[in-house]
């Protein structure tokens, strides 16, 4: 089972994508700020982040990127930003950051979705 953790300040988002995570076959756990997701990213080394860029607390979306992609214990983490931040500018810092992928909000849930298994496909392994 794929581990999931939502990192987004907004609980009816979260509940949202918990909700239709749930139905796949995912573990999913929650953080309602960056701070707190990042001490979660480290403690259980998730399969997928799906992270917001503007949160409360002192670390931001990006700054947390950042921190699961320079951490060896979590180069298989696949991170993708959630946020309302859609110029070209907010996306090119998003994947210089990072980010595997970059969805602008107002997002589909199908989308999400359709991201987290291209992402695992382009990254299975070959036999």
């Amino acid at each position: 089972m794929k581990k999931v953790l939502i990192v987004e300040d907004h609980m009816d988002i979260r509940k949202l994508l918990h909700m239709t995570m749930e139905f796949e076959d995912f573990e999913i756990h929650e953080a309602a700020n960056g701070d707190i997701g990042l001490e979660m990213a480290r403690a259980l080394s998730p399969d997928v982040v799906l992270l917001d860029v503007m949160m409360p607390g002192t670390l931001s979306g990006l700054e947390v990127c950042r921190c699961i992609k320079s951490n060896p214990a979590l180069k298989h983490t696949k991170v993708i930003m959630l946020t309302a931040r859609g110029q070209a500018q907010d996306r090119r810092d998003g994947l210089k950051a990072g980010a595997d992928a970059y969805l602008v909000k107002p997002f589909s849930t199908l989308q999400v979705l359709e991201t987290v298994y291209r992402l695992e496909a382009a990254h299975a392994p070959t036999d």
